[in-house]
């Protein structure tokens, strides 16, 4: 069974870190683009930022280069998410997925691309 589970999430203070895990089960990430997106109350899924099924392309949402880092250890299957420097408006739960489409080497920005989710976990950052 084809299943990813999100993990890490939780309140920190404006300015923390928080580190997320997806951990995939029934498929191998690694053959696949994945990608991390995130929605707010009241607001539209948004990619945070993607991977190539190769890993050697990535994509980051405007708002979070220079402060998240997207990575995947093959040997655990997990794709990771490491946010630094966090603002409030990054409150959102976040939701890994995986598409099982071929982007030519590259990953896709947009949430209709991807065919498998996790649960989501929730981050919250107080001021």
């Amino acid at each position: 069974q084809l299943q990813l589970v999100e993990s890490g999430g939780g309140l920190v203070q404006f300015g923390g870190s928080l580190r997320l895990s997806c951990a995939a089960s029934g498929f191998t990430l690694s053959l696949h683009p994945i990608g991390w997106f995130r929605q707010a109350p009241g607001k539209e899924r948004e990619v945070v930022s993607c991977i190539s099924n190769r890993g050697d392309s990535t994509n980051y949402a405007d708002s979070v280069k220079g402060r998240f880092t997207i990575s995947r250890d093959n040997t655990k299957n997990t794709l990771y998410l490491q946010m630094n420097s966090l603002k409030t408006e990054n409150t959102a739960v976040y939701y890994c997925a995986g598409s099982s489409k071929n982007f030519q080497g590259m990953c896709a920005t947009t949430p209709y691309e991807y065919h498998f989710w996790g649960q989501g976990t929730q981050v919250t950052v107080s001021s």
